[in-house]
């Protein structure tokens, strides 16, 4: 069996740890936008269990949950995440006279608690699951960045992380084949700091003003209600067909990483690139990585669809056993450090997050461990209600400006203000920092802290030792020098739309090469749209050079399959089609031998259709493999 999983692992670890595959070829074996490839037989055997572990510690040897902020005298000014605040008496500008800074999560974050004071909401959460844990720093990084839990080897800072779907309600099945959201909160000494970030290390877009755009673009259909939780449908595709930035995530989407065998065995990243800024002031470029120490395995898609059937809550089940068990799953946690020379050199931008940097270029550096080993005591309170905000960083850790990562700064929060009811989600125990939080906003919805004195602003001469600012250790930005004139537009560093897609696409074995295009083709048979299908694949086809020569034969293939006679089906009750091949006169073939006409369905090898023995084009509604 040891060996059974060994060599499962071995056959579907293409693109090992998101580096370009030691394995690269030089042409891909398989084609993009080609017709399907043969289904493959073999079934993914059971994974190995974690090592198991000691008992959890009790819960009294945690940190233990804080239970109010009611501010203390002679205390420093800090944000809801309890990172001390510089300055409070200006927002951040580019230079003394210039614009503000979306990225100022201060400003936005006091301003945006006074705007919600009096106006309570509250939205339902994606579908996730979760786990409390720690992490241990194994290799300091104090000569890069001041961020405390960064620097003395040994410390263990707890945490916790949730994974979910991206494109499913609450109620949708574990294994469709989606992003995985990877989303860990570390209680550092210095505030909350939130990595947030999914299984793949690059998104669809490379600026957030299009974030609203693709989630409408895969969700369901709006004058439908479906489908749910999948990609596979009109709207996605007709997006992606005109998007090329997304042809990277694509490539990955398609791929075995988006059905995970078990949470367990994802990887995580940080997708953006970041700063890091030590006491001297000096910034360095990190990008983060989390490698599962099960090693990453994934399902074939005939085994998700049966899991899904058989058990919509696999994943979660999964996750929980195993904590329960003993059995805590493991990550290490790795970074790539580099200067603005080599950003400068590098052949894309560490600025566009559809990007990313082989490890063959920067090998991983890896730097401590996280274990889960404690699960949460209540799904709602805790799992539901947790608020990941990628502007709640400590001092040591900065932002860069990726403008994905810049509207998400600005999202995350507004959402969690909306999702929670208002601004004092961070009062919620699992929200709360474990470190002394002190500042003057006030009042609002479920406000649970207990503010005494008549002092509510800053500064003042009337209470004697209020908080105040921290210009030693609060949070500072780097000190960049930016200039320009003001624009909307993209830089031509974000340009190469394909480069990447195609260096994934070549690096996978032959069986995941396989895959890709199975899944590209059951997605694309379940487009009613002809001229969306025609849209991508010609997309494909600039990611996959081997299928420009001979692209159009093999497309009239698709469309004009082999030999065969047309077979009715009942219609005792069932949805009624026929399986149309070519026949010896498709023109006097009834649809369903004549029978319920209008229910009627027409099926073919190709969601094309097939060609009549004239020479006629004949449609299908859907491909014999993607539907019912």
């Amino acid at each position: 069996m040891a060996k059974d999983i060994q060599d499962y692992a071995q056959a579907h670890s293409g693109y090992n740890n998101v580096g370009m595959s030691r394995r690269m070829v030089l042409g891909s074996t398989a084609t993009l936008a080609a017709a399907p490839m043969a289904a493959l037989g073999a079934a993914a055997p059971a994974a190995a269990q974690g090592t198991a572990q000691p008992p959890p510690s009790p819960a009294a040897a945690r940190d233990p949950m804080p239970t109010g902020r009611v501010t203390e005298s002679g205390e420093f000014l800090t944000t809801n995440q309890g990172g001390r605040i510089s300055d409070d008496q200006n927002s951040l500008k580019v230079g003394p006279r210039g614009p503000v800074l979306l990225e100022d999560f201060v400003l936005r974050e006091k301003i945006n608690h006074f705007d919600h004071e009096r106006i309570p909401e509250r939205v339902v959460h994606a579908r996730g699951t979760a786990a409390h844990g720690y992490f241990e720093l194994t290799d300091s990084l104090a000569e890069v960045s001041k961020a405390d839990i960064f620097q003395r080897v040994g410390t263990r800072t707890p945490l916790f992380a949730r994974f979910s779907t991206v494109a499913g309600n609450r109620g949708s099945a574990d294994l469709a084949r989606d992003v995985r959201g990877f989303a860990v909160k570390f209680y550092t000494k210095q505030g909350n700091w939130d990595l947030v970030g999914n299984n793949i290390p690059v998104f669809f877009i490379q600026d957030a003003i299009k974030f609203p755009d693709i989630i409408h673009a895969v969700k369901e259909e709006p004058d439908r209600g479906f489908p749910q939780a999948a990609s596979a449908h009109d709207t996605f595709w007709d997006f992606i067909s005109l998007t090329p930035e997304s042809m990277h995530m694509i490539m990955w989407v398609m791929s075995d990483r988006a059905i995970p065998r078990s949470l367990r065995m994802i990887e995580g990243f940080g997708v953006h690139t970041f700063r890091l800024l030590n006491d001297a002031g000096q910034s360095t470029y990190v990008k983060f990585h989390w490698r599962p120490k099960l090693g990453m395995q994934s399902v074939v898609w005939d085994e998700a669809v049966k899991i899904n059937g058989a058990d919509a809550d696999y994943h979660r089940r999964d996750l929980w056993n195993a904590i329960d068990q003993g059995s805590f799953p493991e990550w290490e946690l790795a970074v790539q450090l580099f200067d603005e020379e080599f950003a400068k050199r590098f052949d894309f931008d560490v600025l566009d997050a559809t990007k990313l940097i082989p490890e063959e270029v920067i090998p991983l550096r890896v730097i401590g461990r996280m274990v889960l080993d404690q699960n949460p005591g209540n799904v709602f309170a805790e799992t539901e209600q947790v608020a990941f905000c990628t502007s709640n960083v400590v001092p040591g850790i900065d932002f860069t400006n990726d403008p994905l990562l810049q509207g998400r700064n600005f999202s995350y929060l507004d959402t969690q203000l909306t999702r929670l009811g208002g601004p004092n989600f961070a009062q919620i125990p699992i929200n709360q920092p474990r470190c002394p939080m002190h500042n003057f906003q006030r009042d609002g919805h479920m406000q649970m802290g207990l503010q005494r004195g008549r002092v509510s602003y800053e500064p003042s001469g009337l209470g004697g030792e209020e908080p105040h600012e921290d210009p030693r250790a609060g949070f500072r930005s780097v000190a960049a020098h930016e200039e320009g004139d003001k624009l909307r537009t993209r830089p031509e560093s974000f340009a190469d739309h394909f480069s990447q897609a195609r260096q994934f696409f070549v690096s996978q074995t032959k069986p995941e090469q396989n895959h890709i295009v199975a899944a590209i083709t059951f997605e694309l048979s379940k487009v009613e749209t002809a001229s969306v299908r025609s849209r991508m694949l010609g997309q494909l086809a600039n990611i996959d050079n081997s299928a420009s020569p001979d692209r159009p034969a093999r497309l009239a293939r698709a469309q004009h399959p082999g030999e065969g006679q047309a077979d009715a089906q009942g219609t005792d009750g069932r949805m009624p089609g026929v399986r149309r091949r070519r026949c010896k006169d498709c023109a006097g073939i009834a649809r369903c031998g004549g029978k319920c006409r209008r229910a009627a369905q027409d099926r073919a090898p190709k969601v094309g259709g097939i060609a009549g023995s004239d020479g006629r084009a004949i449609k299908a509604d859907f491909q014999l493999a993607g539907g019912p």
